[in-house]
Formats: C-alpha cells, sequence, structure tokens
C-alpha cells in the first residue's frame, strides 16, 4: 500500500510541475472527465458497548481499507459539477476494544458506500489549480460479515453454536474538499478527502446489539482525462 500511495504522490508531484508550466484548460460546461486512482478509507470509530449478557465496556475497532477507484464527473457548468465513483468493495478487519482491546479479530466485513456528489469548483476553467468542494448523497452497503471464534467466546460463551451478525445499511451524506492540477490540455490530477457521517447498528444472532459511529474519511488520489 505505500508503494501506491509514494507513487501516486510522485505523479501528483509531477503534475503540478506541468501545470504551472502549461496553465491547461480545466473542466468546464458539458465536459465529461474520467479519473482512476485509489482510495484510504478511514474509519473514525466510536464504538457502543455489545449489549448483555457481555461485559460492560465490550466495544469495537475497524481496520483501514486501501481499494481502486473510477470516478466519473460531468459539467453542469463551469464551476458546478456531478460526480460518481465506481469501485470495489472494501474489506475491513473488526477487533475488541475497551474491554476486550487486545483479543484479536472478531469479525470482517466488505462495504461499498456509492455517492453522487453535487461539487462547486473555484475559478474560471482556465486556471491551473482549481479548488473544489462538494455534497453527497451516500448508501453504504455492508455484506459477507463474518464472525470469528473470539466473537462467540465473547458473545456467547460457553456455546457451540457460532454468533453471526449483520450491520445495517444506512443513507447518510459526504462532505468533499479537493484540488484538481491539470498538466495538459486533456490530462488532469487531483487529490480529494471525504468525510462521511455514518452511523448504524450491529446485529448479532445471539439478540445483542451495538451502536456503531464509523465517520469514515476517505483519501483518493488519481489521474484524469478530459473528454
Amino acid at each position: 500500500m505505500k508503494v501506491r500511495f509514494n507513487s501516486m504522490i510522485k505523479l501528483l508531484g509531477v503534475a503540478a510541475a506541468l501545470a504551472f508550466a502549461n496553465g491547461a484548460a480545466a473542466q468546464s460546461a458539458g465536459q465529461l472527465t474520467a479519473k482512476i486512482g485509489v482510495n484510504q478509507l478511514t474509519p473514525k470509530v466510536e464504538s457502543g458497548d455489545i449489549s448483555a449478557p457481555a461485559l460492560p465496556g465490550t466495544k469495537a475497532a475497524v481496520g483501514n481499507d486501501m481499494q481502486p477507484v473510477l470516478i466519473f464527473a460531468y459539467g453542469i457548468t463551469d464551476n458546478i459539477s456531478t460526480e460518481v465513483a465506481l469501485g470495489t468493495p472494501y474489506k475491513h478487519k473488526i477487533f475488541g476494544a475497551g474491554a476486550i482491546e487486545g483479543t484479536g479479530v472478531l469479525g470482517t466485513v466488505e462495504a461499498l458506500p456509492p455517492t453522487v456528489f453535487l461539487q462547486y469548483r473555484f475559478f474560471q476553467p482556465t486556471a491551473a489549480f482549481r479548488p473544489f468542494i462538494g455534497i453527497g448523497a451516500t448508501y453504504a452497503y455492508f455484506m459477507k460479515e463474518r464472525g470469528s471464534a473470539r466473537m462467540t467466546a465473547i458473545t456467547n460463551p460457553g456455546s457451540g453454536v457460532p454468533t453471526t451478525f449483520s450491520i445495517d445499511n444506512k443513507f447518510t451524506y459526504t462532505a468533499q474538499v479537493g484540488i484538481a492540477m491539470n498538466f495538459t490540455e486533456k490530462w488532469f490530477a487531483d487529490v480529494t478527502v471525504n468525510k462521511t457521517r455514518l452511523r448504524t447498528d450491529v446485529n448479532f444472532s445471539t439478540g445483542q446489539t451495538q451502536f456503531m459511529k464509523l465517520d469514515p474519511v476517505a483519501v483518493v488520489l488519481a489521474v484524469g482525462y478530459k473528454f
């Protein structure tokens, strides 16, 4: 992962230098753009307790993941655009936290958070650098939830029946900031940071529940082409 990030950062540095040299045109009204990159997704977790009979303070933490993304945008005007991203599911490990910190992996889950953004791009289309902000509608979809033997031991000790769980899907919103850097008339690169407000509930086969504040932050490094 570090190698991929370092390569993308070097590419963005080259893009910035070329942007100063060329001053190429940026996205404008009626223009379609496509970009490909990588997204580092980091949940900012505040976990509730698993309900009784689990021990008080039985919480959870969620690991990061990085996946490739393909992103399309369309210029409604010279300054207003829409954007949508496609990608593969993010794969997260769930760890014990709070009173059970250090117990290891409790389970795994895959997540897809498709988002449609409405963006405002600053400066004129001819600017070499164009900061932008956006607000998006997100649907957080969870799948392939799998519990481990540790999860069973914590939620249903002494039972030979493995504990399963599901995470509620949620509609929510995402805020976005970024900057695009153009290095030819057609090619560009950008850096985007997205923050999603995401609170959901975990439902265990034992009848127990757990509230989770996930609020993931996504950092996207991408290169793109203007059609």
